[in-house]
């Protein structure tokens, strides 16, 4: 009972935290909009100024979402895959659908050179790039369904991703060699992770990939708790685990490969926010992780978004840095209150 309400009190501060955060980074940014403006706007009325009504809408709240739907995707793919493997490392990356997306904007940008110039036009623009992305993931995902189908042993399967994430990079390493300057600041940038360029239209996309991959999460809570205790330990209460398996890689497949082709590669989040769900909740019982790790995804990516934007200046720091640089020192001290706590 006293771990019930426990739980009930962190959800009710996570999700309070949640709101603020919204209103605050929409706030934030080189123009400063009072919170009660933005909450006026958001709720129907109208703000102060008619240019913060439409900074609002058509740049800040997209860019909002995105960080929303970021930092929930990628936390519960980090989570299916460490439950998966029952490895604390593992995280969205370790199926090589990064490095596939990688593999195709680098084909792209650093190979516009040797196509037709109205194709390279195309394959250049946010969409160009965009389809790039995700036909990388998801021939690198064909390739380890494929593969995953004829190994019993789930490890097998994590090798197999990893050789394929490096076997993309150095091809990507191999693209980069032979290209200019140009090209690479292009592809630099895309790699740092980015936001703040998404459409409604590529929200609404993102935002069904996301649900589905979500969905498809959820659905599988019970069989997630049986594999904490091994694969035999599953089979032997009846789970067909080759087709839970399946679900679990499809759907961090889906998560992982839409917000990278969306956003760019961003690390840390999917990696650390499943561990700090659990130091923080105490617990391994996935009913209760799959939820907090959804807001504390959220909760993190909106954080680390707020600071890239050094409010009140012009600069942009990387998302991708942001991340990083607040993220680990979190993970560490926490792992080493953990340890104080047990000894």
């Amino acid at each position: 009972m006293q771990n019930k309400n426990r739980n009930i009190l962190l959800f009710s501060i996570l999700t309070l935290s949640l709101l603020l955060l919204l209103l605050l980074n929409i706030s934030l940014g080189s123009v400063s909009i009072p919170i009660k403006d933005v909450f006026h706007s958001l709720t129907g009325g109208n703000s102060s100024k008619e240019t913060w009504d439409y900074i609002i809408v058509n740049y800040r709240l997209p860019k909002t979402m995105a960080a929303v739907l970021v930092g929930m995707g990628l936390s519960i793919s980090g989570l299916l895959m460490q439950t998966l493997f029952r490895n604390p490392l593992a995280g969205p990356d370790v199926l090589g659908l990064s490095s596939g997306a990688s593999l195709g904007v680098a084909t792209v940008i650093l190979g516009a050179a040797f196509l037709p110039s109205y194709l390279a036009r195309f394959l250049l623009s946010s969409y160009g790039i965009i389809l790039a992305s995700s036909l990388g993931s998801f021939l690198v995902l064909l390739a380890v369904l494929a593969v995953s189908q004829r190994l019993r042993d789930t490890m097998s399967i994590l090798i197999v991703g990893l050789m394929f994430g490096s076997l993309t990079s150095a091809i990507v390493g191999t693209l980069t060699y032979f290209s200019t300057a140009e090209q690479l600041q292009k592809f630099t940038f895309w790699s740092l992770g980015n936001l703040g360029n998404l459409s409604w239209s590529s929200i609404v996309i993102l935002s069904v990939c996301v649900a589905i991959g979500l969905f498809l999460s959820f659905v599988h809570i019970k069989p997630l708790n049986a594999l904490l205790l091994g694969e035999n330990y599953a089979r032997s209460l009846g789970m067909n685990y080759k087709k839970t398996r399946m679900i679990i890689i499809l759907a961090t497949s889906l998560l992982a490969g839409s917000i990278t082709a969306y956003a760019g590669p961003i690390a840390f989040i999917g990696l650390a926010v499943p561990h700090i769900a659990k130091l923080v909740f105490q617990t391994s019982n996935h009913t209760i992780l799959f939820w907090s790790t959804l807001l504390l995804g959220a909760i993190i990516m909106l954080i680390c978004d707020s600071i890239s934007q050094l409010p009140g200046s012009d600069i942009t720091l990387p998302i991708n840095a942001v991340t990083s640089i607040f993220g680990a020192p979190i993970v560490i001290w926490l792992l080493i209150r953990k340890r104080k706590m047990m000894n």
